[in-house]
């Protein structure tokens, strides 16, 4: 486990730092949690390297996104210690367990039943209780867990997903990369007394999640 414990404390020092992330609770998370166990056997070389890492086992493609951009959006997040949150499209889960190191309570959802699963032995068998790991479509979160103070996607969204912002709380906040016009930027979404203010936090790409994709117009 050396190699890989050096190559998470280059990461963190190299990546994530060097992004302006200063939040301690983040680091010592990203410095603790294993980034490897949430990658294929054939692709944990990989585990730590500064790009958009594919777990995906055949099926659709998915990602952990970038552990900079990851470390950016867990910051803009401000979650709290007791927080209730919700990530959308976790994939294995990593992200998913990083917050779970930040929030009073985490639901993940994904919509990959076969990597749910996957996510769900992963954060149990790192002892993480106060995650729960579901398979459902990104746009439709868990309406049973909710409201939630913090939403977070593991991913782009290029529509608005309005269904996920009706799961947020009074107060509450979205965290994700918005690929809706271009460049793609990372947002932060706030509802205070029934609106939602959008605002744009730095130019970010990320792959767009499922069923968030823009649907193509009908061209003659």
């Amino acid at each position: 486990m050396s190699g890989f414990s050096t190559a998470r404390q280059k990461m963190v020092d190299g990546q994530v730092r060097t992004n302006d992330v200063t939040d301690r609770r983040i680091l010592d998370a990203m410095l603790t949690v294993p980034r490897e166990v949430f990658v294929p056997a054939s692709r944990q070389a990989l585990a730590y390297l500064d790009l958009d890492l594919d777990v995906s086992e055949g099926g659709a493609k998915r990602f952990l996104i970038k552990p900079a951009l990851t470390g950016k959006l867990l910051q803009a997040a401000e979650i709290g210690e007791g927080d209730n949150v919700l990530v959308v499209g976790c994939a294995t889960g990593y992200l998913a367990a990083l917050t779970a190191k930040l929030a009073g309570q985490v639901t993940a959802t994904e919509c990959d039943s076969a990597l749910a699963a996957k996510a769900k032995d992963t954060l149990a068998a790192l002892g993480l209780a106060n995650v729960d790991c579901k398979a459902a479509a990104c746009p439709e979160g868990d309406p049973a867990a909710a409201p939630y103070d913090v939403i977070v996607l593991n991913g782009a969204a290029e529509v608005t997903p309005e269904g996920l912002l009706g799961q947020l709380k009074e107060g509450g906040r979205l965290v994700g990369v918005s690929a809706e016009s271009k460049p793609p930027r990372a947002m932060i979404v706030t509802h205070f007394h029934a609106e939602f203010g959008h605002r744009a936090l730095f130019d970010a790409s990320a792959p767009v999640l499922p069923g968030l994709e823009r649907t193509a117009a009908f061209v003659f």
